[in-house]
């Protein structure tokens, strides 16, 4: 059916008649200029796909009535402009579109009809690792190894990029995917066979978000959710509410953009924004740089939004202009947006839309902070920074707390490294690293770290020899600015060498700590630090041996890095003593904003970025030497251990299974609140003592080849034995934190994975309970496949992270929620029952289902099938099965 808004398309110039738009402006609908702008994107992407079949007229009235129906948990669908990868969650989304093909081969369909639809881009930013730092060759050791561990996923990728269309692949060693989407990738408005419309993305990374800040509405998805879109399904989701985030004032000159986005983070998480959209709008927006933006819209996970979208305004479009972006391009962006009433001024009141509700923030009233222990929303002003973390060493063992004895606070342990005597302490230092897209695309901070190492090394200060000190630029264009200003060299002397482009601590590819470090952590059983300028810090992420780990701009990495202590007043104490015996302060060293601005001014130019990014596809050689076949069928080959034929689609058939009730089922694990993704499914290294390590040992491996679980995301043998796997996982059946259950048919107490098996061979199914948040952290497909493959059946919580439970509904595991008020407290639920969990034959989304146990006690739960869609899923036993059976037929 041809699309019943044509009457409204236009072309954006007369001299050009083929380029054509939908003006939303002739929809002649006062509802429209007082939409969120945010919404705008949504409706207008309904509008120019409407076929009355995948999206309907109804569902752009819906939008349109955003103002009305917003509370009413209204489905709607969203077809985003493109799709972006990393390669952790790329080559498994690869992995399973080379299985999905040798599906509709078997039955009976064309292979080929597997292919993306929707443009998608990987960035292999992943894979690289801290091996070698504080070495002038660190980046090409680590690019080395990084070569050396993942050629056989390079190549997949690579075999993946010619077998499929539509998909491009940017080689490792470019940069951050978030800030080659901010810098490279993100065209704000798409030029696109004959239309203009709104850029928008999807990624398989929670922090998809980043890109909101340049006024591309865009968030993270699950793999298995982003493969849909790629094959040309919209995403169904809740029209959400939006709540309207106003900024005033201007920053203190102090004040850096990460300790905005901190103190935002913790404002929101107490509002409470989760499966909402944020707007940002008010005449604070317009103090804000893209750079600023971004890193506010980065973080936008860990206050628990959907997105966080600061519309296109004039500093954007000179942004699209600095970083050398076509200017002829650039000028139809600003005529298309203004065109159809999607271009802000922020100073401008009247431009105001309509919000959910409002919400203030003065940036005037933001202090320097850092957050942590171990939560991300846990804001500490950095003058309080001393006594909240002696404070969490005595407090009861929890987010803010470590349980460690009075008598034992001051406890310290002597140790030799490379010949000189050190001593480590509770809240010593071990690792310092500049790293993660939130910061690293931001040339305020960054560059604000290198003249304060610049001033410090020209003070006579210096950073201990055994801290792991580190910088992970998020593209080549840091590098070039941070040494065409001159500071290169300063941070280098501190010991921050390049060591890679890429995630790298902020994943958890922080890499191995010095011996000597690791022995006296463990003899005096120490909270040590590990300071990092990332988005997240949940316990067990960033290094096992770091308790503790704080999130601070670039600039507090090295102020901290050189104290060697977090247990320092910087008001009060110095941060060390020079040859000369003089004590110097941070106050000292700490550069102005002045001074920030004036060298980004002179050094971050358009031509910088245009050298950079015109060889990004071509510059690495060894990515050019892969050999990689070209068969449009991937030939699997049997003996690899990091590319295998997953089992999901084993016995499929054309026809529907009717669902079943859930008879008797085990609680596999009981967990409380805020269960995160890196708990279920680890992406740091794999212990030499767990499920996986054996796995590896018996196919022949020895553990300096294990890599890690993340590299390992293609290979479902690994992936299911490293489900609940992480060392930190507190299990209420276990009474010490470990990645271990109780198997209670026969009462011992296994590594998860065994326990899995057990219960699979006698037949039992298994469900997980859990508490707040389950889920939250990174988007990763495979805390959902994990769980599906050692059997789990369906997850009792008390609620969820978004991505999260639409990964399980993609995997076909039932997520069902406690009523509003119970919870298994209050049910009195221990979880050593067994659960028959009642499926009516005909379902409904969002309905109540009865739990019968086998103690005779019955409740009910919601489950959380939000749309009619998620049910169709459910009923083809998950959303791959859904597409396959489509594409086959």
């Amino acid at each position: 059916m041809s699309n019943p808004f044509v009457r409204i398309v236009e072309p954006l110039d007369p001299k050009q008649p083929l380029k054509k738009f939908f003006n939303l402006s002739k929809l002649e609908d006062v509802r429209y200029a007082r939409l969120p702008f945010s919404i705008r994107v949504l409706l207008e992407a309904a509008i120019r796909n409407c076929d009355e079949f995948l999206v309907k007229k109804g569902d752009v009235e819906n939008i349109l009535n955003w103002k009305v129906v917003q509370h009413k948990n209204v489905e709607v669908p969203f077809k985003p402009a493109r799709v972006i990868l990393q390669d952790f969650t790329g080559v498994p989304a690869v992995v399973d579109f080379a299985a999905m093909r040798d599906a509709v081969k078997k039955l009976g369909g064309d292979p080929e009809k597997i292919n993306p639809i929707c443009p998608a881009d990987l960035v292999i930013d992943h894979s690289i690792q801290v091996d070698f730092n504080r070495r002038s060759d660190s980046l090409q050791k680590n690019q080395d190894l990084e070569f050396e561990r993942n050629k056989e996923r390079f190549e997949f990728l690579k075999w993946g990029s010619q077998a499929f269309k539509n998909m491009r692949i940017i080689p490792p060693g470019s940069g951050i995917i978030h800030q080659v989407n901010l810098e490279y990738l993100a065209r704000v408005v798409m030029d696109q066979d004959g239309y203009y419309y709104p850029d928008s993305v999807v990624g398989t990374d929670s922090h998809t978000t980043m890109i909101d800040g340049l006024g591309v509405l865009g968030w993270g998805v699950g793999g298995i959710e982003a493969e849909a879109v790629m094959l040309g399904q919209p995403i169904s989701m809740v029209l959400p509410e939006v709540v309207g985030y106003k900024l005033l004032g201007n920053p203190q000159p102090l004040v850096t953009s990460t300790d905005i986005v901190l103190t935002i983070t913790k404002h929101l998480r107490q509002v409470g924004v989760v499966g909402k959209f944020v707007e940002f709008f008010g005449p604070g927006v317009a103090q804000l740089s893209i750079a600023d933006r971004a890193t506010i819209a980065n973080m936008c996970p860990e206050y628990g939004a959907t997105a966080a979208y600061f519309p296109v305004d004039d500093i954007s479009i000179g942004y699209l202009i600095q970083t050398g972006r076509d200017k002829e391009k650039v000028m139809c962006t600003k005529k298309y947006l203004e065109a159809v009433g999607m271009l802000r001024d922020f100073k401008n009141s009247s431009q105001d839309p309509d919000f959910t509700q409002v919400v203030e923030l003065d940036l005037h009233t933001v202090v320097p902070c850092c957050s942590g222990p171990k939560r991300p929303q846990d804001k500490v002003a950095v003058s309080d920074m001393k006594n909240d973390f002696e404070t969490c060493l005595g407090a009861k063992q929890g987010f803010k707390g470590f349980q460690i004895a009075p008598d034992r606070h001051n406890s310290i342990v002597k140790f030799n490294f490379e010949g000189c005597d050190f001593e480590l302490a509770h809240g010593s230092v071990v690792i310092a690293a500049i790293t993660s897209c939130t910061n690293t695309s931001n040339p305020s901070v960054m560059l604000g770290a290198g003249l304060l190492a610049k001033k410090a090394v020209e003070a006579g200060l210096t950073v201990k020899p055994y801290i792991k000190t580190s910088l992970s630029p998020g593209s080549g264009v840091v590098t070039y600015y941070l040494r065409e200003s001159g500071v290169m060299s300063y941070l280098s002397q501190l010991g921050f060498e390049v060591v890679g482009y890429g995630c790298m601590t902020c994943i958890g590819n922080s890499g191995p700590l010095p011996e000597s470090v690791v022995e006296a952590i463990t003899q005096g059983d120490l909270v040590a630090v590990g300071v990092l300028s990332g988005n997240r810090n949940f316990e067990g992420r960033v290094h096992p041996n770091t308790r503790a780990n704080y999130l601070a701009s670039p600039p507090l990495v090295i102020a901290y890095a050189i104290a060697g202590t977090i247990r320092i007043d910087f008001e009060k104490e110095p941060l060390g003593v020079n040859a000369s015996g003089k004590k110097i302060f941070l106050k000292d060293i700490w550069p102005t904003r002045n001074e920030i601005q004036a060298v980004e001014r002179q050094f971050v130019i358009p031509g910088m970025f245009k050298e950079v990014y015109q060889k990004i596809e071509t510059v690495n050689k060894s990515w050019n030497a892969l050999d990689a076949p070209s068969d449009k069928l991937y030939t699997w080959n049997p003996k690899s251990t990091y590319i295998k034929s997953p089992p999901f689609f084993d016995g499929l058939t054309l026809a529907l299974q009717t669902p079943k009730t859930i008879e008797n089922a085990y609680v596999l694990l009981s967990f409380g609140d805020s269960v995160t993704t890196d708990h279920i499914s680890p992406a740091g290294n794999i212990a030499r003592n767990s499920p996986a390590a054996r796995y590896l040992t018996s196919r022949g491996l020895t553990p300096r080849e294990f890599n890690s679980y993340g590299s390992r995301r293609g290979n479902d043998a690994v992936m299911a034995r490293g489900t609940f796997a992480n060392i930190r996982l507190v299990n209420k059946f276990i009474d010490k934190q470990g990645p271990q259950t109780v198997h209670f048919p026969s009462g011992e107490t296994l590594d998860v994975f065994d326990a899995a098996e057990r219960y699979k061979q006698a037949g039992h199914p298994l469900i997980v309970l859990a508490g707040k948040e389950y889920g939250a952290g990174s988007s990763r497909d495979w805390a959902a496949k994990g769980p599906f493959l050692l059997g789990v059946k369906a997850v009792l919580a008390e609620s969820y992270e978004r991505i999260h439970r639409s990964n399980l509904v993609g995997m076909g595991v039932i997520p069902l929620q406690y009523l509003p008020g119970e919870d298994a407290g209050t049910l009195g639920l221990t979880g050593r029952e067994r659960y028959t969990i009642i499926i009516p034959e005909k379902l409904k989304p969002q309905m109540n289902i009865q739990i019968k146990l086998d103690t005779g006690k019955t409740f009910q739960a919601i489950m959380r099938f939000d749309t009619d869609v998620e049910l169709t899923y459910f009923h083809n036993g998950g959303i791959l099965n859904y597409m396959i059976r489509k594409m086959a037929s």
